[in-house]
């Protein structure tokens, strides 16, 4: 027998073997991309949910009013943007509101959520992950306070 017909005998089946760990691994890291992807855009959509909370925070009049605007504008971005999280979270510091008219200040807003992964089945990946995002906005220097009759 030629060395020629060994060698091809003994790499019989060897394109089996390949695909068994082969596909696996592309399966698992496609799964990781599709993951970090699901991550970096939801989080880049709380950055905008946010963005848009502190500034309709900004332009309110006072405190109480910022705070119910801002939460309004983080849930209704949210809802648009037709993200998977569960557990929304909007944090509106308005501490600023207490300075005098003309006197600089911010009011600063922070989303977070729990993003649902459980439909990726990735090993090593968790079912859920917390996101958040904080944003500021400056508040109007020369904002009046709602006038009271």
């Amino acid at each position: 027998m030629s060395q020629a017909t060994m060698r091809d005998r003994n790499e019989r089946g060897s394109a089996a073997i390949e695909a068994v760990v082969g596909v696996p691994a592309f399966v698992l890291f496609v799964g990781l991309i599709i993951c970090g992807g699901r991550v970096a855009t939801t989080h880049e959509s709380l950055q905008s949910a946010a963005a848009d909370a502190a500034r309709s925070a900004s332009i309110a009049r006072d405190a109480r009013t910022a705070t119910t605007d801002a939460r309004q504008a983080a849930l209704d971005s949210i809802g648009n943007q037709g993200l998977p999280c569960h557990q929304v979270e909007v944090q509106v510091d308005t501490a600023d509101f207490t300075k005098q008219a003309g006197q600089p200040g911010t009011v600063t807003v922070t989303v977070s959520c729990r993003l649902d992964l459980s439909d990726l089945s990735v090993p090593g990946v968790p079912g859920a992950r917390l996101l958040s995002a904080t944003m500021s906005s400056p508040l109007d220097t020369w904002r009046q306070a709602a006038s009271q009759s």
